[in-house]
């Protein structure tokens, strides 16, 4: 009796009780794996907009604003900078959201699509083109001031919402597609960076070079003193952050600089890991056949447990780290606080808002995919790089359609780039009825049009085809997609 009771209540688990285990499994569960699905981020992103929008034009729209203007302190001593909720949201938050996007971009200019030239030069090419034909088609409806301010809004692309749109095709889509997709989106990203420290900088003041130098110098000695990204990095991104916004320069940036000062080499090789755990395994299996206790067991488990840490780079670690918090936190609370677009106060009539609605919808609706795929055709014509085995040119017009998603980004250059709220809300309305019109047209694309067939090489794996320079340099009948016609375009013509 005593045995079975001891099998219902430890079934592999020391003092868990089985049905309270089930329980926990039949609630938690189906959350669990949704947060691991590759579009939950995308989907809770679109959730957070929808009641942003949804509570900003009920009645109870007045706790909306009140909520967002609540006063907060950040300081230390006499030193304090005191602002509202939002600005917290939008300046110090986002700045995590910046560290992860630059994690990204570093990974991959390292050892990613982007590390070669020859595997760079079309998302390199297609992230220029998905970026110039928007801004020009912005500019070209708003040539003057102040609504022309809002040109660099149509030029980003967010990840997780076009990677969940993608996600949702399913097998229709090759990965190759995703890899490009993913490609050009964190080349956006760069783009975006760019833009915002250069063009939406307010002003520079050079006494905060010193705050900036010191948290620069600070995080510098953490790295030469092996520590790794994580919470030890929050305190030089604190400092670096203060610095930036004392000099003028968009303190986001701040997540920008400790990302690419974070190393994207393992500190141990995998040759010495395996090596290294096997000698750790061993000594565990020899204490524990000698009867040993517990505690000296540990040992071995702490080798083992800091040659797994150390045989990840720093880099991918980090971006491990933060994901979780960027995706399923702070970038909801992003949309959850500027999404809220007071639909009955929006005077279209205004001069400048409807321009700016319609810069910012069509820049991103029609100029991603016209500019992803004219710039995309121009360096394949010219000879700069080829289409990956199994991938058409429907699949890049697939690509371009999902890279008008362009709302995390694209609200926050918004924010930057107009002080009127009339036309800072025509632009965020602009966002939100693009976001929806190129997810819808990404998933209309890729369900009515016939994607060529995956080859055998397809069943690669993502990071695979990201480093495999055959599956980016294909001739032969295998390349058959990479010339297939576009709009009646043979680019072989």
């Amino acid at each position: 009796m005593a045995s079975g009771t001891t099998r219902e209540r430890n079934p592999g688990r020391p003092g868990a009780w089985l049905p309270a285990q089930r329980l926990r499994e039949a609630l938690l569960g189906p959350l669990e794996r949704f947060l691991h699905l590759q579009a939950a981020s995308g989907i809770v992103l679109l959730a957070a907009a929808a009641a942003a929008l949804v509570w900003a034009n009920s009645p109870w729209w007045h706790s909306y604003e009140r909520l967002w203007h609540t006063p907060l302190t950040l300081g230390v001593g006499s030193w304090q900078i005191q602002r509202d909720l939002h600005f917290w949201i939008n300046e110090f938050l986002m700045t995590i959201f910046f560290l992860v996007a630059g994690l990204e971009i570093k990974r991959e200019l390292a050892a990613g699509a982007l590390s070669d030239l020859k595997r760079a030069a079309l998302p390199v090419a297609a992230a220029l083109g998905g970026m110039l034909a928007p801004a020009l088609i912005y500019t070209a409806l708003n040539p003057a001031a102040p609504a022309r301010s809002g040109w660099g809004i149509p030029m980003a692309t967010d990840i997780a919402f076009a990677v969940g749109v993608v996600v949702l095709l399913g097998r229709r889509v090759p990965p190759a597609v995703r890899v490009l997709l993913l490609a050009v989106a964190i080349i956006d990203d760069l783009g975006a960076i760019l833009v915002i420290a250069i063009f939406y900088a307010s002003g520079f003041d050079p006494q905060g070079l010193l705050v900036l130098g010191g948290g620069v110098a600070f995080m510098l000695l953490l790295r030469a003193a092996g520590v790794r990204p994580g919470i030890g990095y929050i305190f030089p991104l604190t400092v670096i952050w203060v610095g930036l916004y004392q000099t003028g320069v968009h303190p986001t940036i701040a997540g920008v600089i400790v990302a690419f000062a974070t190393p994207v080499e393992p500190w141990l090789e995998r040759r010495h890991f395996i090596e290294l755990a096997q000698q750790a395994l061993a000594e565990f299996q020899r204490r524990f056949e000698q009867g040993r206790g517990e505690h000296e067991l540990l040992e071995p488990l702490r080798t083992l447990t800091q040659a797994g840490r150390e045989a990840v780079s720093p880099a991918v670690r980090g971006e491990v780290f933060f994901h979780p918090w960027v995706a399923f936190l702070i970038m909801p609370l992003f949309a959850l606080a500027n999404a809220g677009v007071r639909l009955g106060e929006l005077d279209l009539g205004r001069p400048g808002a409807l321009g700016v609605l319609l810069g910012v919808s069509g820049g991103l609706v029609l100029g991603k995919p016209l500019g992803v795929l004219g710039l995309s055709w121009l360096a394949v014509r010219c000879g700069l790089c080829r289409l990956p085995r199994g991938v058409g040119w429907h699949g890049v017009a697939l690509l371009g359609a999902a890279a008008g998603i362009g709302f995390t980004m694209a609200i926050f250059i918004a924010e930057l780039a107009f002080t009127d709220p009339m036309l800072l809300n025509a632009a965020k309305l602009g966002v939100l009825l693009a976001t929806a019109l190129a997810a819808l047209l990404a998933v209309a694309l890729g369900r009515a049009l016939a994607l060529p067939p995956r080859p055998p090489a397809e069943e690669l794996t993502e990071s695979q085809i990201e480093r495999e320079n055959a599956y980016w340099e294909s001739t032969g009948e295998s390349a058959r997609p990479e010339v297939e016609p576009v709009l009646g375009i043979d680019p072989r013509d």
